[in-house]
């Protein structure tokens, strides 16, 4: 399959993706910090991507935004049960009760070629299915002691090859891997 699934994504120092309650206030407060007109890479790698996947805890905290962050692009949230789509996001959102496999292979028919892969379980899920093909992990410097983490539990390793850092003068650390098949 030659479908991509990237995680592009910020982190804790002590690797948390939100709070335990699903709070990111810690990331809105960090992000006060960044120099303006500096998204780290998000642009060129959202413009890179043909559909956002993301879990359904993760698709409901974004919908709490004031505004809807991906424009047009297609968003599809894994949920094993039906999800309140609202009408001004009816032709983006779209959800799926598909295993990451299923998902990854029906995309791959359709002819996609690279999928923004969101939200910590969603994450683990595709980690655990061998899909993730690189990671862009933002190190925000805080900790929290305690939430969400970006990883959990796996059978095997997953290696990976570093690919570049970046740091940011407002103290942001920037990784990029690729899995190792």
């Amino acid at each position: 399959m030659s479908l991509k699934a990237s995680v592009f994504i910020a982190i804790s120092l002590d690797g948390f993706i939100a709070r335990t309650d699903g709070e990111l206030d810690w990331l809105d407060a960090a992000s006060a910090t960044v120099t303006e007109g500096e998204d780290c890479g998000y642009k060129v790698f959202f413009e890179s991507i043909d559909f956002l996947i993301m879990g359904r805890k993760t698709y409901e905290k974004i919908l709490s935004f004031s505004n809807w962050p991906y424009g047009k692009k297609p968003v599809i949230v894994l949920s094993s049960s039906n999800i309140i789509i609202p009408q001004h996001l009816a032709n983006t959102v779209s959800y799926s009760a598909e295993t990451p496999t299923e998902l990854c292979e029906r995309l791959a028919l359709q002819g996609a070629k690279r999928l923004y892969v969101d939200g910590g379980i969603t994450i683990q899920r595709f980690i655990t299915d061998g899909l993730i093909n690189d990671f862009s992990i933002t190190v925000i410097p805080v900790i929290l002691g305690s939430g969400i983490p970006l990883f959990g539990y796996l059978k095997n390793d997953v290696p990976l090859k570093h690919l570049e850092t970046k740091s940011y003068d407002f103290g942001f650390v920037k990784s990029s891997y690729e899995v190792l098949k």
